[in-house]
Order: structure tokens, then sequence, then C-alpha cells
């Protein structure tokens, strides 16, 4: 397969979901070979990014980039868009340290890419092939994969509140079953902890419109799936994989985390290094 791009550049406005900053974002066409890039325009210089696991700096409730000068956090998102609908190399401006929470999933971010326009490179695509089994487990929580001729997640989520549970999802990622199953997915929160998490400088631009919120017994929120917290967490872990790139590989997933996810991306980093 080859590397795809967009067409032309594009551009939206709107705020973090942590920081709640306004932010000006435009995507842009890359070269092949060149990956996703984050540029800070508002800084001196417009230092960069590059979208990979060796430049994670923290995962607290998002996963942050980060290079010298340059900072982004909450990157997810829309690195799950570019790896859902398949495409290798973007150039991402903005002019603040998060992009914007738009739906808060990654319905927002596709349909971005499809008015651009998506182009097809003249270049092979790199995807690696896991050979081994990787895990990692904290407590009742793990993320493990396993080889497996195509890229299948499977994710388990498990939460006391009363209108969630326990939810179970299985997908084979292609970019139909991604724009139409995952993306529209959001992320979720609880009013018991925003004011703990604004506090801390969290959750300042989100909303009953761009996050699930729960309250102690209901849902404030109109849900786009019934069981759109796993689909959520699916998302998640794509946007945090594709750090370390294209994959072929089975992942099982019970209550994982960004950390987890992390973690589990620079373990087939170390793989890909051995195998290189």
């Amino acid at each position: 397969m080859k590397q795809q791009t967009i067409s032309k550049a594009i551009s939206y406005e709107g705020a973090g979901l942590h920081s709640g900053l306004p932010v000006q974002m435009r995507i842009l066409p890359s070269e092949p070979n060149t990956g996703i890039t984050f540029v800070r325009t508002d800084l001196p210089g417009t230092p960069s990014v590059k979208a990979d696991i060796r430049n994670v700096t923290n995962t607290m409730r998002a996963t942050t980039l980060e290079d010298g000068e340059a900072k982004v956090f909450t990157v997810e998102h829309i690195l799950a868009a570019f790896y859902g609908m398949a495409i290798d190399n973007c150039i991402i401006e903005l002019n603040s340290p998060e992009p914007p929470i738009a739906d808060g999933g990654s319905a927002t971010f596709v349909q971005l890419i499809k008015e651009a326009g998506i182009v097809e490179q003249d270049a092979d695509r790199r995807v690696y092939t896991v050979k081994q089994s990787h895990g990692i487990y904290e407590e009742d929580k793990f993320i493990v994969i396993r080889p497996y001729d195509g890229f299948r997640v499977t994710f388990t989520s498990i939460n006391s509140h009363p209108m969630l549970g326990t939810q179970h999802a299985d997908y084979e990622i292609n970019p139909d079953v991604f724009a139409t199953e995952i993306a529209p997915a959001r992320t979720i929160g609880f009013t018991k902890e925003i004011e703990q998490l604004q506090a801390m400088g969290l959750a300042k631009g989100g909303s009953t419109e761009n996050v699930i919120v729960y309250d102690d017994t209901t849902c404030l929120s109109e849900l786009n799936f019934p069981d759109e917290l796993v689909r959520h967490k699916i998302l998640d872990i794509l946007g945090d994989l594709f750090l370390v790139g294209h994959l072929k590989g089975h992942i099982i997933a019970v209550k994982s985390s960004h950390n987890l996810n992390s973690r589990l991306s620079r373990e087939i980093l170390k793989e890909m290094q051995e195998e290189a």
C-alpha cells in the first residue's frame, strides 16, 4: 500500500479540552516519509515536534508530546483520525498548546480529512507486523498486542457507574469502520471530578456536547452509541499507538489508559529496533 496525505490545507478553530484556550489549527499536506508533525506557530521560531512515542512526556488524562520548546497535549484524538483514515504524512499547525476538542472524538477531524481530500503518494507505506506478544499489566488493568494478520482492537471497559457497568467492543480497523463506528465516540467525564480537574488546570474546555458527562446516577449528555465509552477507549488506543506507526497485530485491553497504551508502544518500538 502507498503512503497518503491530504490534497490541500484545511483550517479549523475551537478550544482545547483541558486548557480551554482558543486555538486555530491548520492541517497541511506533507512529503512522503515525514510522518505527522505538530508546529507551534505561536512560539518564536515556530518549533515543531513529531508524533513519535519517544517524544511522549506525560500521559495523565491525555498524551503530551514535547521536543525542546515545542509542546502539545491531548493529541490522541487527532492522531486517531489520521491512523483510522490511513493518513501517513501531515503537518498540524497550532497557535496554542492543544488541538481543538471539536466534537470530543475524532469525527470532526475525519470530516476535515475528507473535505481536504486524500491523495496517494509515491512511497510505500511502512506497516510493522508485530512478531511477538507484548503486555503491560497494572493491578486490574492491562493491554497486550499479539501477532495477527490485520489490525484488530478488542477492549473491555469496567466502570462502577450504574449506567456504564461492563462494555465490550471488538473491531477490525479500516477507514470505513473507523469513520462510522469509532470516530463519533466522545471522551467521558464525571461531575464529581470536574472541580478537582479544573483545579489541576484540566477539563476547562469540556461541555455536555463534546464530553459524555455523568453525575452520580444519570447521563447529562445525549449518547451517540449505547457503548460510547468503550468505543472511545479504542479511539484513544489508536491515537496512542500511532506514535509507533501503522501496525499489524491484535490489541486486547481491559481498562487500559494513556499510560498503559504508551508503555505498550515503547515495547513495540523496542521490538522494531531489534528487528532493524
